[in-house]
């Protein structure tokens, strides 16, 4: 009489064994695909607030050197590397530095140097860089797993227009 009871409890247990496993398994799924898409969103918000500040810092580096400095422009504007940290999406071949005259048109003779350019502001001839325009276009975020390709969306444009300083015009 004694022996159905045990047997039951050992049938009832047997079933049990590995279901804490399945369980586990089946939220892990669950939790992992939450914790890997607040990562990627994280990444997408990442990538597009920086190309703002990319693009103000490329603007800021173009009003103070002189034109020939464009591949120092670019790696400062990118925090001294080729790509974005974490976001090799926006890269050096992104950005767009064009010169402007006091119209606000594209300038397409530079004068030869920083004095030079100086000289053109005072003289008020049209090789006078007045403002430097940068843009970074043709961007797409790339999304870190494949998960998530829903998110290969194209990175808005940024333009910022800053007013020419120095231009690496040193006394």
């Amino acid at each position: 009489m004694n022996t159905l009871p045990r047997l039951l409890h050992r049938l009832r247990q047997h079933r049990q064994q590995g279901a804490s496993a399945v369980e586990f398994a089946l939220v892990a799924i669950v939790f992992f695909t939450l914790l890997l898409g607040i990562i990627e969103f994280g990444r997408v918000f990442y990538v597009w607030n920086s190309v703002q500040e990319v693009t103000r810092r490329a603007g800021r580096e173009a009003v103070v050197r002189w034109v020939d400095q464009d591949a120092t422009i670019k790696s400062l504007a990118l925090f001294d590397g080729t790509a974005l940290p974490a976001g090799a999406e926006v890269a050096a071949a992104n950005i767009n530095i064009e010169y402007l005259d006091v119209n606000g048109a594209v300038l397409t003779t530079l004068p030869s140097d920083p004095s030079a350019n100086i000289a053109a502001c005072l003289g008020n001839t049209p090789t006078c860089i007045a403002s430097v325009r940068v843009s970074i276009s043709g961007a797409s975020y790339a999304p870190m797993m494949g998960l998530f390709t829903f998110l290969a969306i194209p990175i808005p444009a940024s333009t910022v227009t800053m007013p020419a300083e120095s231009m690496g015009y040193h006394l």
